[in-house]
């Protein structure tokens, strides 16, 4: 038997059925990223919202609750894993210096990121990131 799980109205109930998730705890202990992309995989078409309502479940809120900083952690991770690269891991080059790691997360304004050879780069990254146009459906 299925228990409810918070924020998952009928239809999304019966994707996560569909691909093996019955109960909040197996949101919890998968994350909400994984279970997002279980449904995406088996070729629901899963929204955003979806994902919110699933990081709502593990925080134990309601999905609209979820922080515009979580939410902007979320589509990170879920670009990188539907670009192929490894979760929050973000690197910069430049002709004749080897890659260098860009910090994305608490960055001061105007801060430089270091490369590898400890060269700086002004301009670094300030963690401040926007996503153009609104939410699309189709993600």
């Amino acid at each position: 038997m299925s228990a409810k799980i918070r924020n998952i109205g009928p239809k999304s109930a019966a994707w996560l059925r569909q691909v093996g998730v019955r109960t909040e705890e197996e949101v919890k202990t998968l994350g909400a990223i994984e279970v997002y992309f279980k449904v995406k995989k088996a070729g629901f078409k899963a929204s955003l919202n979806l994902l919110y309502a699933l990081e709502g479940a593990v925080l134990d809120c309601h999905w609209t609750e979820v922080s515009n900083e979580r939410r902007s952690e979320l589509l990170l991770e879920v670009s990188a894993r539907e670009d192929g690269k490894a979760q929050k891991t973000y690197q910069w080059w430049r002709p004749g210096k080897e890659v260098g790691n860009v910090r994305t997360e608490g960055g001061a304004e105007g801060e430089t990121a270091p490369s590898a050879d400890g060269d700086s780069e002004p301009g670094g990254l300030d963690g401040q990131l926007s996503f153009g146009g609104g939410e699309s459906d189709d993600h």
